[in-house]
């Protein structure tokens, strides 16, 4: 775990409100020498803080209109249940998210469609062809309420 100081707080709560920023501005608005600025992102890049940098896209722009979550309960009696589940899945290009859990279920799979035909289509012919599936449950997306991806620093 790496320990923050006020100014790598600084700067990383400009970074979440701005990621466009150059790092002259940046440093700017940290309070900062952009030389500083610019050693203080190297450093949080090393330690594994800063992750990278990336494009957030409105998949609904893109004529996507129905997002369904995907609750999955895996067939634990096949030794590689969960690798062979989690490789398959990797493959299908309309499956955006992937996660695991502990408990009664194993894998939540969160799944983009443009309409409703189109969902029945991966549902019936990428989803339900996965390996060892033993439960299934939908959960249709109706709002997003909140989406807060920036941590309070």
């Amino acid at each position: 775990m790496h320990s923050l100081d006020d100014t790598d707080r600084r700067l990383l709560r400009q970074l979440q409100a701005d990621p466009t920023l150059s790092t002259a501005d940046l440093a700017d608005r940290a309070g900062i020498t952009a030389p500083t600025c610019w050693r203080r992102l190297e450093k949080l890049e090393r330690a594994g803080v800063i992750e990278g940098m990336e494009a957030a896209i409105d998949w609904r722009a893109l004529g996507y209109a129905v997002e369904v979550s995907l609750r999955v309960t895996l067939d634990k009696t096949e030794r590689a249940a969960f690798d062979d589940f989690l490789a398959a899945a990797r493959e299908v290009p309309e499956v955006n998210e992937i996660q695991t859990f502990l408990g009664r279920v194993d894998v939540r799979l969160n799944v983009l469609a443009r309409d409703m035909a189109h969902y029945q289509e991966i549902y019936r012919s990428r989803i339900l062809t996965l390996p060892h599936i033993a439960d299934i449950e939908a959960l249709m997306l109706v709002a997003t309420v909140q989406n807060r991806e920036a941590l309070p620093l």
